[in-house]
C-alpha cells in the first residue's frame, strides 16, 4: 500500500524559500515516503523523535536543512511534512 505525503500550509511556505535543490532533495524525499513508507533509515541523520514523528537531514553543512515529518494512520496512510528549514530552527 502507498502513503499519501502533503505538506502543512506553513511547510509549504517554507518550501517556497528554499533553495532550488533543496526543494529537489524534499521532493526525491516525499517520492521515497510514499512508496517505502515513513521510515527512512537510508537518509542522513535519519531519526525517530516520536512514535509517529520522524526527521532527516535533506542537506548535510551549512546551513544544514531538515525535514520533519508525522505520520497518521487512519483509513489512509497519511505522511504529513511540518517542517522544512534550517538546523537550527528545527522543532525538535
Amino acid at each position: 500500500m502507498e502513503w499519501r505525503v502533503c505538506l502543512t500550509k506553513k511547510a509549504d511556505k517554507q518550501k517556497s524559500k528554499l533553495p532550488a535543490s533543496i526543494r529537489s532533495a524534499l521532493r526525491t524525499l516525499m517520492a521515497d515516503i510514499e512508496l517505502c513508507g515513513p521510515v527512512r533509515g537510508d537518509w542522513p541523520n535519519y531519526g525517530k523523535l516520536a512514535s509517529s514523528r520522524h526527521h532527516c537531514h535533506i542537506k548535510k553543512g551549512h546551513p544544514t536543512y531538515v525535514a520533519v515529518w508525522e505520520e497518521l494512520e487512519n483509513e489512509i496512510r497519511l505522511v504529513e511534512v511540518t517542517y522544512v528549514g534550517t538546523h537550527e530552527k528545527a522543532p525538535y
